[in-house]
């Protein structure tokens, strides 16, 4: 297979520091830099002048002047995407923001486009009306448009299926770049929960990750010191939660940490991994935990329990959560994260990962239509399907596998 021209949008960036899509964009300029020449965007805003650079590890920088997240991202994305036009063969485009924009690609150009639809967006309750509005449109409209579409979980795949009748392609993310580091004498000395026992969840302070409930069954746990890392500061839900709870002597609410060996050391050394998300699709946090082998109990919802495969412990109220903490043996624990450890080992690296998005790009690069989930019967007239003698094919909704 030829070379081709990758544009990848959607990140704020590289040097990865800020998400899931950062660290996906980085790990597939590392191991697929040799077979293609990439070009990633990244957002002007998050990146001073004196801290931009040309290109890293081989790949192409280009720099927006807009903010790659919240309401600036419909014109970042469609920025990005008019820019790649001018040099790019394939579009890698994660997420659905610039959605908008596909349909004219499609039909006015040659340009192969690969859609991440970064799990159910429009679902997630910090938006309003409208913006839910249109990010299920352009949803829509990414997905129909697209060469191909990726689900990053069987869940999502499973309901693109039924939405729009499409074969998303499920390409999960790494969490083999997370690394158990050790406690030392400097880490223990500032975070004196290291000493012993403790829960841990690190997440945006969002409704949809369940942060309230947690927090409230856990200063009614008294007895659990529990850690919760996340933006406290960025909208007012945060910090009326960090004012509610943050008196509590077992509840440690930290500031986000952006020195990795520091989060690992937080993160790896705790007893128990706690997952509140409750929307969207595979959770970075999750996968990086699960590569960590720590025991996990997660909100019962499709996407945390297809990630993990059914083998971590799940709640869905606050008093299943503090049965679970107070019921559950220590045995018990250490298994499931021996059982999270080897799903990661099987399904989550990025040497893995960027193989299948390889494999994605030939595929997309060499195809003419992109495929459907429908048999081909579905796709003849009532009158061809009467001819043939097949009218009992007329209400068929089964769907196929290759």
């Amino acid at each position: 297979m030829t070379s081709k021209k990758v544009a990848i949008i959607g990140t704020v960036g590289l040097p990865a520091c800020y998400g899931g899509f950062e660290t996906l964009a980085a790990y597939l300029v590392k191991y697929l830099g040799h077979k293609h020449e990439l070009t990633v965007y990244c957002s002007g805003k998050k990146y001073p002048r004196e801290k931009r650079q040309s290109h890293y590890e081989g790949a192409q920088l280009v720099y927006v002047p807009l903010d790659a997240n919240g309401i600036q991202s419909v014109l970042y994305d469609c920025f990005c995407i008019l820019h790649a036009l001018f040099f790019a063969d394939v579009l890698l485009i994660l997420g659905v923001p610039g959605g908008i924009m596909l349909p004219f690609v499609k039909l006015l150009t040659r340009k192969k486009i690969i859609v991440s639809i970064d799990g159910i967006e429009w679902r997630r309750d910090k938006w309003n009306r409208l913006a839910k509005w249109y990010l299920r449109y352009a949803e829509n409209l990414a997905v129909k448009y697209s060469h191909a579409d990726i689900s990053d979980n069987d869940a999502i795949q499973d309901y693109t299926a039924r939405t729009y009748s499409t074969r998303s392609r499920v390409i999960e993310y790494g969490g083999d770049h997370t690394v158990r580091q050790p406690i030392t004498a400097t880490y223990k000395q500032k975070y004196a929960f290291l000493s012993s026992p403790y829960a841990f969840k690190v997440c945006r302070i969002e409704p949809e990750n369940n942060v309230h409930l947690i927090l409230e069954a856990f200063a009614e746990l008294t007895d659990y010191p529990f850690v919760l890392v996340g933006n406290w500061n960025n909208s007012e839900f945060g910090r009326q939660l960090k004012a509610s709870y943050g008196a509590f002597p077992n509840l440690h609410l930290l500031d986000p940490i952006y020195n990795q060996e520091e989060l690992d050391v937080l993160r790896g050394n705790c007893f128990m991994y706690i997952h509140g998300h409750s929307a969207g699709g595979t959770n970075p946090s999750l996968v990086e935990a699960m590569y960590l082998g720590l025991p996990i109990l997660a909100y019962n919802v499709a996407f945390n329990t297809a990630t993990t495969e059914h083998k971590a412990l799940y709640f869905a109220s606050k008093e299943q959560l503090k049965a679970a903490i107070v019921t559950i043996g220590f045995a018990t624990w250490k298994n499931v994260g021996v059982e999270m450890k080897a799903v990661a080992e099987r399904r989550y690296k990025w040497d893995i990962i960027a193989q299948k998005y390889n494999y994605l790009i030939e595929r997309v690069s060499a195809a003419k239509y992109k495929e459907g989930v429908r048999p081909l019967l579905s796709t003849l007239s009532q009158q061809s399907l009467l001819e043939h003698q097949l009218g009992h094919y007329q209400s068929l909704t089964m769907f196929y596998e290759e």
